[in-house]
């Protein structure tokens, strides 16, 4: 029931944001997550291994091997980063003395509704795991 439920969420939508509370402050958090090495530490969904690449990173995916980078560092918590050819909006946001954080996906030309969820389902487990990495 639950499974039917997250796919009429998502039948027609062509975007979705996930978001975690962190009680710990943005820069901390975006000086960890903005380290792709820490990828695997947070985002198994994404990543199980990585290696440095020409321009980038190589992400070992559960899908196989893919292209990684993110924007350049910058001091207003943007993470915004290219898997593949896929653009991924991330932010690290203040919120107090803690964070949000937040990844919107884009439902891709001929994804299944069932696919987008699985992958909303995945980010937020990732986001999570993020949450208790960081020991908020």
């Amino acid at each position: 029931m639950e499974a039917q439920r997250a796919l009429e969420k998502v039948e027609g939508v062509t975007s979705h944001t996930v978001s975690v509370s962190i009680s710990l402050d943005s820069k901390r958090v975006y000086a960890f997550v903005s380290r792709p090495e820490n990828l695997p530490k947070w985002a198994p969904g994404l990543c199980r291994s990585l290696r440095k690449s020409r321009g980038g990173w190589l992400l070992e995916t559960p899908d196989g091997e893919v292209a990684f980078r993110f924007v350049a560092k910058n001091k207003l918590g943007v993470l915004d980063h290219y898997v593949g050819e896929f653009y991924v909006p991330f932010r690290v946001v203040p919120n107090a003395a803690g964070s949000e954080v937040l990844l919107t996906l884009f439902r891709q030309p001929g994804m299944s509704a069932r696919g987008f969820a699985k992958d909303i389902r995945l980010v937020e487990r990732d986001l999570a795991r993020l949450r208790r990495v960081m020991g908020r």
